[in-house]
């Protein structure tokens, strides 16, 4: 009897340190593989299963063992999407579900300067979870627009226009933005709209005491920036202009024609039909209503360098410029002859 007892304790101690080994064997990390394995969390996923869901990923040794460590470990843990790797310890990983570190779903979008913001639409669509169409109803919706002005002291009740194709063009500051990949278009907005005051900040006094008003001011910002290139180019452009608009004059610019029109220059072929279409962007109209007025609002995004040359245009007296396509060099001219004979000699070598 006594020897039956011996070799029962004998087995019980065996079967207690392989339990103990078999134990210490599985919560150990499965191997050294560094990979990253996105790992999903459902709520109400139960613990069983989210051990059972690891080994079938291959990313612990066995979920028994993990069980027995949830068995004497009080573990919570939050739904989400993860990631792990196979040369993590079971423990860290649980560490993890019970802190919530899961994976944020961001993406990195670059707004170009000069870019209209249907354009952004698309950008900012392609990459997050809303669509185009979201996004500009958002921005287009009267009583969100009432509820920004308060808050940007570069928004006012122009962008309130029914005439505005769209009421944020132009306001939307070019940069690079990281955004969660399920944030709302108001997020967005608000985000790219703080970051706008913070880079206009060091400009607000000036173009606050600007006989022009900051409405206007991103029109003619983003008139110039279509149109030029260099900041001396820009200075200049804007003066031409200021020089216009003091004459009574319409400012002639194309861009403003495709961009009242609906089309794009360099897709779009210019036509009289694009040049003559009478809507309050084109300042090609020469029936006179634009003469002497900016268009209703931005025709794209401008950048902080088209801002600052709207604002300190250069001290030079053109009435006139004309771009040749085919280097991109701007010359500004003084009278209509001028100009007439710049126009033709460049479009004699195909050049406009």
């Amino acid at each position: 009897m006594k020897k039956v007892l011996i070799i029962v304790s004998v087995v019980i101690v065996f079967l207690i340190m392989g339990g103990i080994g078999f134990y210490f064997w599985g919560i150990a990390p499965k191997d050294t593989n560094e990979n990253v394995v996105l790992f999903t969390i459902e709520p109400g996923t139960s613990k069983t299963t989210i051990a059972k869901n690891l080994a079938q990923a291959g990313l612990i040794k066995n979920e028994f063992a993990l069980d027995m460590y949830l068995f004497f470990n009080k573990v919570n843990i939050q739904a989400g999407e993860y990631e792990l790797s196979s040369n993590m310890t079971p423990e860290a990983m649980l560490l993890k579900f019970s802190n919530g570190d899961v994976k944020i779903n961001s993406s990195t979008i670059t707004l170009v300067e000069g870019k209209r913001l249907i354009d952004y639409a698309e950008d900012l669509a392609e990459k997050l979870d809303f669509s185009k169409n979201d996004f500009l109803s958002v921005a287009s919706n009267q009583e969100y627009l009432t509820s920004l002005i308060p808050e940007y002291w570069f928004l006012s009740s122009d962008i309130l226009n029914e005439g505005l194709y769209y009421p944020l063009e132009g306001y939307l500051f070019p940069d690079t933005y990281e955004f969660l990949n399920n944030v709302s278009p108001e997020e967005v907005i608000e985000t790219i709209l703080d970051h706008a005051s913070t880079k206009l900040e060091a400009l607000k006094e000036e173009m606050l005491a600007n006989s022009y008003s900051v409405h206007d001011l991103f029109t003619m910002a983003s008139i110039v920036e279509k149109e030029a290139n260099t900041s001396a180019e820009r200075e200049t452009v804007a003066q031409v202009f200021y020089k216009r608009l003091s004459e009574n004059w319409s400012l002639g610019s194309d861009v403003t024609a495709f961009y009242g029109a609906k089309k794009e220059m360099g897709k779009d072929s210019e036509t009289w039909d694009v040049l003559n279409n009478d809507n309050p962007y084109n300042t090609r109209l020469t029936n006179g209503k634009m003469n002497g007025k900016l268009p209703i609002g931005p025709i794209c995004s401008p950048s902080l360098s088209s801002i600052n040359a709207t604002l300190h245009p250069s001290a030079t007296g053109y009435y006139y410029f004309v771009a040749n396509t085919c280097n991109g060099e701007i010359s500004f001219l003084t009278t209509a002859n001028e100009f007439y004979a710049k126009t033709t000699e460049l479009s004699s070598i195909g050049c406009i």
